[in-house]
């Protein structure tokens, strides 16, 4: 079996963990996030929980938007990874990769590799502090079944950040210059971020907003992320939300496909690639 691919994993590690403001940002972020955004929100939008009917499981705000802030971070941490690769172009680094015995698939794969390594790092970390905040996932589960939220969770996580790091990728070798993939990036971030169920329910979003949202992955990636975390069945913003076992494997049956339409195109891109 080759395993070339594990340099170019382990040199994209090697650069993440010896940039203290790279690592420092990118641990701390989702943490200042849950903890300043949710902490003041949590007031605000706690109030709408009086309607929720008696007897009936409700979550709070800092619960809810705890999907949404794993979100925002696999997102980011993906999609900003295209510009290390356009930086390997734009310096003559990924010529000599591609001149090299090393086969393009494995320069995708190395690099795909480590965007989901961070990725999974960061998850942890969010569950972890959120929990010390009082996000209350996974409350009423039984031990087997915090496992096996944890498992699906990250299943989660590896398909969303594999179909975002082939969309980063694609980005960077399409795009000419880092201004210009950080550009196209930016632009991405914000409608795929606010137009998804994140923040709030898709029942409070304009009608053209919605149909974007049912065709936005980040919209399946956080309601696979709620099932395992927060249940099947309950209340939060007076909305009551309920996933069945189809629910759940259609999320992800469009992440598959998200991510094997973005790994097609961006290989594709590899192999007409011009590096000269």
């Amino acid at each position: 079996m080759r395993t070339e691919f594990l340099a170019i994993y382990w040199r994209d590690m090697v650069k993440f963990s010896r940039s203290n403001a790279m690592l420092f940002a990118s641990l701390i972020q989702p943490a200042l996030w849950l903890s300043l955004y949710g902490l003041s929100m949590s007031s605000n939008f706690d109030m709408l929980a009086s309607a929720v009917p008696s007897g009936a499981i409700s979550v709070n705000y800092m619960t809810f938007i705890a999907a949404g802030i794993l979100s925002m971070t696999v997102l980011f941490t993906c999609l900003y990874a295209g510009i290390s690769l356009q930086l390997d172009k734009q310096f003559g680094l990924l010529k000599e990769m591609v001149a090299s015995p090393m086969k393009r698939t494995h320069i995708l794969l190395g690099l795909t590799l480590s965007g989901i390594t961070k990725s999974l790092i960061q998850t942890v970390i969010i569950i972890v502090f959120g929990l010390i905040l009082g996000v209350r996932f996974f409350e009423g589960f039984a031990t087997i079944n915090i496992i096996g939220s944890i498992f699906g969770i990250l299943l989660f996580v590896v398909l969303f950040a594999l179909g975002l790091m082939f969309l980063s990728s694609l980005i960077a070798l399409k795009i000419q210059g880092h201004e210009g993939v950080q550009a196209v990036i930016t632009l991405l971030t914000l409608p795929l971020f606010f137009a998804s169920n994140a923040l709030y329910p898709l029942s409070s979003l304009p009608l053209v907003i919605r149909i974007i949202s049912y065709l936005n992955p980040l919209t399946y990636f956080i309601n696979g992320i709620r099932y395992f975390s927060i249940g099947s069945d309950f209340y939060a913003f007076g909305t009551n939300y309920t996933y069945g076992i189809n629910d759940i494997l259609i999320s992800l049956a469009f992440l598959v496909g998200f991510s094997v339409i973005m790994c097609l195109l961006a290989l594709r891109a590899f192999k007409k690639v011009n590096v000269v």
